[in-house]
């Protein structure tokens, strides 16, 4: 079994397969649609072998189907026929799902990627369960308006990384996880790691995407 991962986000699609050691990436962009997206996945991954794929997408993902058009993308994604598109298998995964199986190191962990806005996902005894909380109200918004990219760079590094540790205490007395894990783009960027928490990295979303296949994990 060989596998093609796809790590859909608004500025960038990555992809890897099995046995490859570079991945290799290519702009997105608010306009970006399926039928832009499949001709240049295919292009660059023509000198790879694979016959399974498995997508990381930005938005809800049940029994393997889309159900919302992506906020950061272009449309056409809820509808799409990626089986017909690749001719092989395809599973769809939420990315922060994605991402954080390929965290996962046993018991009940929560994680949570710092990106563009907040994936969160939970995986408890080998079972993924996507999760929208970054939608939960926070203050005078969301959990997102808070912890994602515009607060970032409109209130500063210092006040971001403050609200972040906020949050994780309050996801911990909710969700009661074994630990989180502190994944996505900004992640990168905390002078100090919360209590319970431990680092994540993006290139984690591509084991996610090879163990999907590999191992025995439920949806």
């Amino acid at each position: 079994m060989k596998i093609l991962v796809i790590d859909i986000g608004g500025s960038n699609i990555k992809i890897l397969a099995t046995g490859q050691e570079e991945r290799i990436k290519i702009p997105s962009g608010s306009d970006f649609s399926p039928e832009e997206m499949i001709p240049q996945v295919k292009a660059q991954a023509s000198n790879w072998d694979y016959d399974r794929v498995t997508m990381g997408f930005p938005g809800i993902v049940k029994n393997n189907k889309i159900l919302t058009e992506p906020i950061n993308l272009g449309d056409g994604w809820e509808k799409y026929d990626f089986e017909a598109a690749f001719g092989c298998p395809v599973k769809i995964i939420n990315d922060a799902a994605m991402q954080a199986l390929g965290s996962y190191e046993g018991k009940k962990m929560l994680f949570m990627g710092l990106g563009t806005g907040l994936g969160t996902a939970m995986i408890v005894n080998n079972t993924i369960i996507p999760m929208e909380a970054a939608h939960l109200p926070y203050k005078k918004a969301t959990f997102e308006a808070y912890l994602g990219k515009p607060y970032f760079y409109s209130k500063g590094m210092k006040r971001w990384e403050g609200q972040v540790h906020r949050a994780v205490k309050h996801f911990f007395r909710a969700f009661q996880p074994d630990e989180i894990v502190l994944g996505g783009g900004n992640s990168k960027h905390l002078a100090e790691i919360p209590e319970g928490c431990r680092l994540g990295n993006n290139k984690h979303a591509f084991k996610g995407g090879f163990r999907l296949w590999e191992e025995d994990f439920n949806l």
